[in-house]
């Protein structure tokens, strides 16, 4: 069986790397052949979120929708056509709908994040948000055979569009993500791993790291925060771009980790109950004690005070890093826990039967409502 995989970001966007590429190669050892065709390339994802030449960047747009449209012309070569997400960060669903049409062939829609909840861009404002298409999402929710789901807030939603689920979390292989030497000499490590519009939340937490860097001794590792200097006072910092030959090696490199979540301007409590958990996965595997924000499906991953704590407010969070920092032999022991429960709820093998079941199911559905 062969599956066309459309997504708007190569490789070096996370949804993209663990929902669709991770399975390239467990899909085909289970006779599927799945083609990834990403609407941007690696320069093109680098540049988006980069502000200035707008101009050029219209220009290049529209050359890759020439693009996309000849890809489209190809589907009626595959059986099935995967979409994680929507085919094109922007306007409606035009290659979906040609793809689907052209191919003659079912659609499977994967969907990681709340894309049906409008946002305003952080990089683009308002005018990001003018060229995304309203009810983009549950177009392709209708066109859809099956919808596969990052969390179970997600089903819910798309269950009630009438879409049918199946729920696959956001994880990791195991074998690649996993625990690396730790020093004994120097200082605790705490550390985030994000992106530029996530970043306001770890700011949240600036007043906790200097109250803590008055009694502790830490270095504080930020990742992809997409910012030249971040400076807190009274704190050590290190402030790296993110990379993608380097994403394994950042997170062994922590000692603890962060996941902090809250409701912003540009961020409501419906968008971050859609949200997969991704982060606390990522730390669970390379056996990172982390503390997180209880919101949606972070309070049901891993085990609260035996794998991560939970922390809402400044003082709690302040106690919970306090504590991992005080004991090497505690943040040893979480971490421990953390990586077997990995080992035991996020095996690849399991999630990409899951999938495979999915679009065998779909074309098999499909080819008997013809």
């Amino acid at each position: 069986m062969k599956v066309l995989g459309l997504c708007s970001y190569p490789l070096e966007s996370a949804s993209t790397r663990y929902r669709l590429i991770q399975y390239v190669e467990p899909l085909a050892d289970r006779g599927i052949q799945l083609t990834v065709v990403p609407f941007l390339g690696k320069s093109d994802f680098s540049s988006l979120y980069q502000f200035g030449n707008i101009l050029g960047k219209m220009k290049r747009m529209l050359t890759l929708i020439g693009e996309k449209f000849l890809d489209s012309l190809k589907s009626r070569k595959y059986d099935a056509i995967l979409i994680q997400r929507e085919a094109m960060l922007f306007g409606p669903p035009i290659f979906e709908w040609l793809s689907k049409t052209i191919g003659k062939c079912p659609v499977i829609l994967d969907l990681d994040d709340a894309t049906y909840i409008k946002q305003i861009s952080p990089t683009y404002g308002r005018l990001g948000s003018a060229l995304k298409s309203a009810g983009k999402t549950d177009v392709l929710i209708k066109w859809s055979e099956t919808v596969i789901c990052g969390n179970p807030n997600i089903a819910e939603y798309v269950e009630s569009k009438g879409g049918k689920t199946i729920i696959v979390p956001t994880i990791v292989d195991t074998n690649k993500l996993r625990p690396g030497e730790k020093s004994e000499t120097k200082s605790a490590v705490i550390g985030w791993i994000g992106t530029h519009s996530t970043f306001p939340f770890l700011e949240s937490l600036f007043p906790v790291f200097s109250d803590l860097a008055q009694k502790y001794d830490f270095t504080l590792k930020i990742v992809g925060a997409g910012k030249p200097e971040v400076v807190i006072k009274g704190v050590k910092v290190e402030n790296l771009e993110w990379s993608l030959e380097r994403e394994i090696e950042d997170f062994q490199s922590l000692d603890i980790g962060l996941y902090p979540l809250q409701t912003t301007d540009l961020v409501n409590e419906k968008w971050l109950m859609g949200k997969s958990g991704f982060k606390s996965i990522q730390y669970l595997s390379v056996g990172v004690p982390f503390v997180v924000t209880p919101i949606g499906v972070t309070e049901e991953i891993g085990i609260e005070n035996k794998t991560h704590f939970a922390a809402t407010t400044k003082e709690q969070w302040y106690e919970s890093l306090a504590k991992l920092l005080e004991s090497s032999d505690l943040r040893k022991q979480m971490g421990e826990n953390g990586r077997k429960y990995a080992l035991e709820n996020y095996q690849l093998s399991h999630q990409s039967e899951l999938i495979a079941n999915a679009l065998v199911s779909a074309v098999e559905t499909f080819g008997r409502s013809k």
